[in-house]
């Protein structure tokens, strides 16, 4: 017996306890991740998940196959995200701009890379999905703007990076505190984006630029040869 099966559209389809060990591998690999970085040994994140590491090389071929998938996840949920503050934006564009960050704090554990730091993987998957983002958030903060909700030199990095911070674990800190105080910090972002601000902000970087340095971090981790 496969490990697959076929859904009502024709395609493959993991078996319920092949999808439960692969989540469960992805959520293993997350907190390993954040702990100890990208090259954590993939035989403690087998043990992590609770599954032998034939099992994790069945699901992930390679470090690099796992690191993708990670990023990929974390890519499609930023993308979920801007498109939930796009269809509130017309309501209150402020509050959608608000609740898709509060929403990445919600789901910061998904967001270990790259959000929370860490490489990119150079594939066309990734790129593919990375460069909707920009794009979505551009068009969140085009309604604000069009609504004189926001200051008009704030920019879909400053979403971006502030998403990367607020989401950063705080040593130490209980979880419900930690989420009490990106809670509060994101709070007091947006209300740095109303147009009553009065300093001019400093140039921001590009995302080019910003991924060129991440992709820099892939080369410097090895994980395009392991």
């Amino acid at each position: 017996m496969t490990s697959r099966s076929v859904s009502e559209g024709g395609r493959p389809r993991l078996r319920a306890d092949a999808a439960r060990n692969r989540a469960q591998i992805l959520a293993a690999a997350r907190t390993a991740f954040r702990e100890l970085g990208t090259a954590a040994p993939l035989d403690e994140i087998a043990r992590r998940a609770g599954v032998n590491i034939a099992t994790l090389y069945r699901r992930f071929p390679d470090r690099n196959a796992l690191v993708q998938q990670v990023v990929l996840d974390g890519f499609t949920l930023v993308i979920e995200a801007a498109h939930q503050a796009l269809d509130a934006a017309p309501q209150d564009p402020l509050a959608a701009i608000e609740g898709f960050l509060l929403r990445l704090v919600e789901k910061r554990d998904t967001l270990v890379l790259p959000l929370i730091g860490g490489p990119v993987p150079a594939t066309h998957e990734a790129a593919e999905l990375q460069s909707r983002i920009a794009p979505l958030l551009e068009e969140l903060l085009a309604h604000a703007r069009t609504e004189g909700a926001i200051r008009p030199d704030a920019t879909h990095m400053d979403l971006i990076t502030t998403g990367a911070l607020v989401c950063r674990p705080l040593p130490y800190l209980p979880e419900e505190e930690a989420t009490a105080l990106a809670t509060r910090h994101v709070h007091i972002f947006v209300d740095g984006l109303r147009p009553h601000s009065s300093r001019p902000l400093p140039p921001s970087p590009t995302h080019e630029e910003l991924t060129v340095h991440l992709r820099t971090g892939l080369d410097r981790t090895g994980l395009a040869e392991s």
